[in-house]
């Protein structure tokens, strides 16, 4: 891996063991180069409650590409309704080491505008 990479899973790591104290659930990101994925766990990390991404048929519709901010604010406007239907309010934002900037907060926005509170 490099030195980037394991940068930021050093920092990720750091921010779970401090969302697992806070025992709300947790919405994670994912960003990989095509694509970005979205999911809320359970404050213990056990279970999925919710999941999101732009390579699910719901989400990809209408747009032009799955890799830019556009299609992180569907994921974020998809994985809050997700979540409010779990009966998911209030939940904790692990970015997963990633800069918040770009896709990363696009997609916080959306979730935010769809009625989740972090």
């Amino acid at each position: 891996m490099s030195i980037k990479n394991n940068a930021r899973l050093r920092r990720a790591k750091s921010t779970r063991a401090h969302i697992r104290d806070l025992g709300v659930p947790r919405l994670t990101v994912l960003r990989t180069g095509q694509h970005l994925y979205a999911q809320v766990f359970t404050a213990d990390g056990s279970k999925v409650l919710a999941a999101a991404s732009t390579v699910q048929a719901d989400v990809k519709d209408g747009l032009k590409s799955s890799k830019n901010t556009d299609a992180a604010a569907k994921v974020g406007r998809a994985i809050a309704e997700k979540a409010k239907a779990a009966g998911v309010e209030k939940v904790a934002f692990d970015r997963s080491g990633y800069r918040y900037h770009g896709r990363i907060k696009a997609l916080a926005d959306a979730a935010r505008e769809g009625g989740l509170q972090f």
